[in-house]
């Protein structure tokens, strides 16, 4: 069964692109007493605040009339930032040429954290560090981002 973020993005992924955005990624986190449906989003020349309300309004019915979550929570829909999660095929596949930095869940070679240039993307990520290309599986990976300064 798919998880509640998953289900909303699937839901709502349509409708978001309809306000001239890309649906980034949607996470339905717990922090403290609260629960939080946060709706990452994304356009050339950057996101702003109008955007966000925007898509807001957009999807709050949609949401709504599916009612796909079980809890209360907060909905809020921001940027996927500058230096923004990697979480998704396609959004490897989008940041081909960039420069990201990976967190392994264990070390190769005693190293847990690469930063290179995305090389490719087919099933795994193909990371150039320096010349040399690692390959690593979707699973090994614990964290990546999109990394301009570093």
């Amino acid at each position: 069964m798919a998880s509640a973020a998953e289900r909303v993005y699937d839901l709502i992924k349509d409708t978001v692109e309809a306000q001239g955005v890309t649906l980034w990624d949607v996470r339905f986190l717990k922090e403290g007493a609260s629960w939080y449906l946060r709706v990452y989003i994304d356009k050339q020349g950057g996101i702003n605040i109008d955007d966000c309300t925007n898509v807001s309004h957009a999807i709050d019915p949609v949401i709504d009339e599916a009612d796909p979550i079980d809890k209360s929570y907060y909905l809020e829909v921001c940027s996927c930032g500058f230096e923004r999660e990697l979480t998704r095929p396609i959004h490897f596949k989008a940041m081909q040429g960039e420069k990201i930095k990976v967190k392994l869940y264990k070390a190769l070679d005693g190293v847990k954290e690469f930063v290179g240039i995305l090389h490719d993307f087919n099933e795994n990520v193909v990371l150039d560090v320096d010349g040399k290309l690692y390959e690593f599986a979707l699973k090994e990976i614990s964290k990546a981002n999109v990394c301009y300064f570093d």
